[in-house]
């Protein structure tokens, strides 16, 4: 039996890739549904919950115990988006996913270029847009965040192969979650817990800067994983004749599942 090293680099990496994006989203809807339902005041700053052998009664705190291990929750993101980058140029840049001749006549590396240029492109606007006056009104600032994947997805179109478009635009959404932890959760994070050692009082700006952000994650997670599956049904995704709109409107109808989800815990 011939041994096709290639082809089994691709599975390990894809199965590390989703197992490490199951942690992430996991943890993430997680402490989304703790925070919500600690608001509620019929749960009286304390949640209770089931789960396996045991019962877990949990309390949200405004300063760490510093003489308590803080568990932290980020490596998942860093493992997951590292993974995703890797496959990105393995199955899609390298393997010639991009270029399509009777769309655009690109050169392998131009068309990377292109691609490696967008994932940074995306994360500056829509980091700019969200701490801009703009990223204080979240219903206007949504509504240009889903105008500029749509304007995104729609240039692409002209541009790269539909399925590279698709994966194209996944990559960028990842790319969002993961920046949005690792640059902006994550060193609120490090500031909050660095003022509590100092014995001062938390920024409870920082605080909610981070889950803002963590909360954009939950939103953000739903069309990457269409994109993920959307491989298995090339006739109704990329293959589509308007294969952006579709997009488009799965973007919205992903959107719209998060937020009944979130309501509804």
């Amino acid at each position: 039996m011939e041994l096709n090293l290639g082809e089994w680099f691709h599975l390990l990496l894809r199965w590390f890739h989703v197992f490490a994006g199951i942690l992430w989203i996991g943890s993430t809807w997680l402490f989304t549904w703790l925070d919500k339902r600690l608001h509620d005041p019929a749960e009286q700053g304390q949640v209770w919950m089931v789960h396996s052998g045991g019962f877990y009664a949990v309390q949200k705190q405004l300063k760490p115990d510093m003489a308590r291990t803080l568990h932290w929750f980020r490596w998942e993101a860093a493992l997951t988006w590292i993974s995703g980058i890797l496959l990105l140029f393995w199955v899609v840049y390298l393997g010639g996913v991009l270029v399509d001749p009777d769309v655009m006549p690109l050169g392998q590396w131009t068309a990377i270029a292109i691609g490696v240029g967008l994932l940074i492109a995306g994360w500056v606007v829509y980091d700019l847009l969200w701490i801009s006056p703009l990223g204080k009104h979240f219903a206007v600032a949504a509504v240009i965040s889903y105008a500029l994947i749509v304007a995104t997805a729609y240039g692409l179109s002209f541009l790269f192969a539909k399925r590279g478009m698709y994966i194209q635009v996944g990559a960028m959404l990842g790319t969002l979650m993961s920046a949005n932890v690792w640059l902006r959760i994550v060193p609120a994070q490090n500031q909050l817990v660095a003022a509590v050692r100092s014995g001062g009082e938390p920024d409870q700006r920082l605080a909610d800067q981070a889950k803002l952000r963590s909360r954009h994650n939950t939103f953000i997670i739903m069309p990457v994983l269409m994109i993920m599956i959307s491989n298995h049904f090339p006739i109704t995704t990329y293959g589509a004749d308007r294969a952006w709109l579709v997009l488009a409107v799965l973007v919205l109808v992903g959107w719209g599942a998060a937020k009944v989800v979130r309501d509804r815990h």
